[in-house]
């Protein structure tokens, strides 16, 4: 696999196609932090790491938020990839459908969100864009 947070991405988008109420999936500090924002922000009610029973592996355990029969994640797409690197300003950084989507963006100061590093006047990485 060359790209874990593609990976990651795609396999949220197949379970909230299919109305999954989790997914599973390797574990890793990207993938960790990034679950941990979706579940700050409130695209996903619940984000937790364990051990998987068969292979003894670190996975994370990620529990989809629905309302209303719909998820609340409409679209995940992935903005950065190893192939084109995509990076922002602190200045330039859009907003992404104003109060319902989000950028993850990768800053010196880690993972957040494109309002926080706006707010923090950082730039960077251009990760994902979930809304």
């Amino acid at each position: 696999m060359t790209d874990p947070i593609s990976d990651m991405l795609t396999r949220i988008r197949n379970a909230v196609t299919l109305k999954k109420a989790e997914v599973v999936l390797p574990a890793s500090k990207v993938k960790w932090h990034i679950a941990q924002l979706l579940e700050r922000e409130h695209f996903i009610k619940k984000a937790e790491q364990s051990k998987d029973s068969q292979t003894n592996r670190p996975v994370i355990r990620l529990i989809l938020k629905y309302q209303d029969g719909a998820s609340v994640i409409q679209g995940l797409d992935r903005v950065s990839k190893p192939g084109r690197r995509i990076y922002q300003p602190a200045r330039t950084i859009p907003r992404v459908l104003p109060s319902l989507g989000i950028q993850i963006i990768s800053t010196s100061r880690g993972l957040m969100t494109n309002s926080e590093a706006k707010r923090q006047k950082l730039g960077g990485e251009v990760m994902c864009v979930i809304y």
